[in-house]
């Protein structure tokens, strides 16, 4: 009777123990203000509070709308699954685009300096690496839009880091991987019907990335626009007139492959 009741208590202990770890292990978030130059970002920062356990860390770079909702909500989508996630600020403190002028503007004015670029990226990347949940080894970065267009430029760069996603992304670039250079492993979801990312640059890419040598992988998903997976892209549509549109099947298929290829590199 004794032995039975003992065990009984044990087993309600390790259920307590338990349930009281899962209610522990919530996400965290921070904003992070910080300098590059003489010029102020602001940076969101997500993660889980399992301490003592260091995961891989991955560098979110915006839309050409600036940092907004929808990067800090990747960045929490990148914490849900296990990952530590910074939202970087390409533009600077405060600025958004509500209109798709501006939004080229501010585009235009970050990357009329390519080494400008790259040190917002890698006082971005710092931040990142020196976060106390992060395994510093275990880098990757993904981009929306503009930022895909970034973080592919990064990896032409050479940038140490296991890969980079980017998500209907620009192609094209002034830059051209070369052999030896690239040290990522490179992923790409474009749409087929994406009127700002056509096929040539589909092609140049391919072509590029052959070249190098590079381990890429791309996803052409038919009939789909650009910006499909941001839910707001059906309503910018319609106030702009843009050639831009949400796609469900699309984003899900590009998010699952991306967590895939994050859990492939990163086993390694």
């Amino acid at each position: 009777m004794m032995s039975t009741l003992k065990t009984a208590l044990v087993a309600a202990t390790l259920s307590l123990t338990v349930a009281s770890t899962q209610v522990l292990a919530e996400m965290q978030t921070s904003t992070i203000e910080y300098q590059v130059g003489d010029k102020n970002f602001t940076g969101y920062m997500a993660w889980d509070d399992e301490s003592g356990q260091k995961r891989p860390g991955v560098l979110v770079v915006h839309e050409w709308w600036g940092h907004n909702d929808f990067a800090r909500n990747q960045a929490e989508r990148l914490a849900e699954a296990g990952y530590t996630a910074f939202a970087l600020d390409m533009y600077g403190s405060g600025k958004q685009a509500e209109h798709p002028e501006t939004a080229k503007k501010f585009m235009q004015e970050a990357t009329s300096d390519m080494d400008q670029v790259k040190a917002r990226f890698m006082k971005a990347l710092d931040i990142l690496k020196s976060h106390e949940s992060v395994d510093a080894s275990r880098i990757a970065a993904q981009g929306y839009c503009f930022g895909g267009g970034v973080v592919l430029n990064m990896a032409r760069m050479g940038v140490d880091m296991d890969g980079v996603v980017s998500f209907h992304g620009a192609l094209g670039s002034p830059l051209t991987a070369e052999p030896g250079d690239v040290k990522a492993r490179i992923q790409v979801y474009t749409g087929g019907a994406d009127k700002l990312v056509p096929s040539d640059q589909v092609a140049g890419l391919v072509k590029e990335m052959q070249d190098a040598g590079v381990d890429l992988t791309l996803v052409s998903f038919p009939g789909v626009l650009h910006s499909f997976t941001n839910p707001n892209a059906d309503k910018v549509a319609k106030q702009f007139s843009m050639p831009v549109g949400y796609d469900k099947e699309a984003a899900n298929r590009s998010w699952e492959g991306t967590m895939r290829f994050y859990k492939a590199i990163f086993a390694q």
